[in-house]
């Protein structure tokens, strides 16, 4: 259980609202609406969706490859995605899955993989574009890592696009891949003679905290590089962003500081959300004598035992009402 010591959290009241009701006649003509559409033949979907674009293939390991391809579009009316290898379903993936890491393959072997978009209705798409890949020789002996990358960096390439680069990492036996992660988790994936990449499909005026690791054909994985913090453009064009900037948090004898720049609103922002590993855990509230312009600090006061990892990322309350967007992600082990 985490405690903090913040400001009391004011929670405004709720009016119960009346439950509408259409006059007589609307109800009428609704029912008689209902019955024409019931007696009617509604026409069957039978066009299938788009053909999956963008697939490509690279080897994990000696006996695994990294399956890719573009996310759909939402008008598309995708379902599941099914990913084939030389004909046979390897396996069904929601819509929102565009990656697969396929194990249980054999060394020094081609193999040639593509991908068809289902849709609500039952209707298949045309095969992708096929990919190939011929993964590399067992190294069964291997346990050492390839180094991290040494420096990596990012940039925005539209409200839903950013560009990542990065050093090259050595290994003894050779860097089969690269991996791009985000709060943990492997996002995306590169041959190992690549050093830099484009993500796709991400959301407008957000800042994304990347990080990337080399591996090698035993899948012995680097630490990580340094972290990227790339701010995706807003949707409508560039112009201020919503997202508290420079978010750091450090953590003291049972205390974590958490220190950042206020968006730049047109207001004075005096409202922040605070999530603490991806959950909602509590709201920083400064009163109206509390200067709020410049660098803002706050400090909490934490229970739990030292070695606690905590992630962390904070969003402004707007002058609409609504939550902005949530600053950089920042890790902390928690200390006496």
């Amino acid at each position: 259980m985490r405690r903090f010591a913040t400001p009391a959290r004011t929670r405004p009241g709720r009016r119960r609202r009346a439950a509408f009701r259409p006059p007589a006649p609307l109800l009428v003509l609704a029912a008689a609406a209902a019955l024409a559409g019931s007696t009617g033949c509604a026409r069957a979907d039978t066009e299938p969706p788009p053909t999956p674009a963008g697939l490509t293939a690279q080897a994990g390991s000696a006996g695994s490859a990294h399956v890719m391809w573009d996310p759909p579009a939402d008008a598309d009316g995708v379902t599941v995605h099914l990913v084939f290898q030389g004909g046979r379903l390897v396996r069904e993936l929601p819509a929102d899955k565009h990656m697969l890491d396929v194990p249980g393959l054999a060394p020094r072997t081609r193999y040639e993989f593509t991908v068809r978009a289902r849709d609500a209705a039952g209707n298949l798409s045309a095969p992708s574009s096929p990919a190939a890949v011929t993964t590399p020789a067992d190294l069964p002996l291997d346990h050492r890592p390839p180094t991290a990358p040494a420096s990596a960096a990012g940039s925005p390439a539209g409200p839903r696009t950013v560009r990542l680069s990065w050093s090259a990492a050595t290994d003894d036996s050779g860097v089969t891949a690269y991996d791009v992660y985000r709060d943990g988790v492997r996002i995306h994936s590169v041959a190992g003679t690549e050093t830099g990449t484009r993500l796709t499909g991400l959301r407008p005026d957000t800042v994304y905290t990347f990080t990337v690791r080399a591996r090698d054909g035993a899948d012995n994985s680097s630490p990580d590089s340094p972290p990227v913090d790339v701010t995706t453009e807003p949707a409508d064009g560039p112009g201020p962003g919503t997202a508290p900037a420079d978010f750091t948090a450090t953590a003291g004898p049972g205390t974590v500081t958490l220190s950042w720049l206020p968006p730049d609103t047109g207001h004075e922002t005096r409202t922040y959300e605070l999530h603490v590993d991806g959950r909602p855990t509590t709201v920083i509230q400064f009163g109206e004598g509390a200067a709020v312009g410049g660098r803002t600090e706050h400090r909490l006061t934490v229970a739990e035992p030292p070695g606690t990892v905590w992630q962390l990322k904070l969003r402004a309350r707007l002058p609409d009402g609504g939550w902005g967007s949530f600053s950089a992600e920042r890790r902390v082990v928690l200390v006496r």
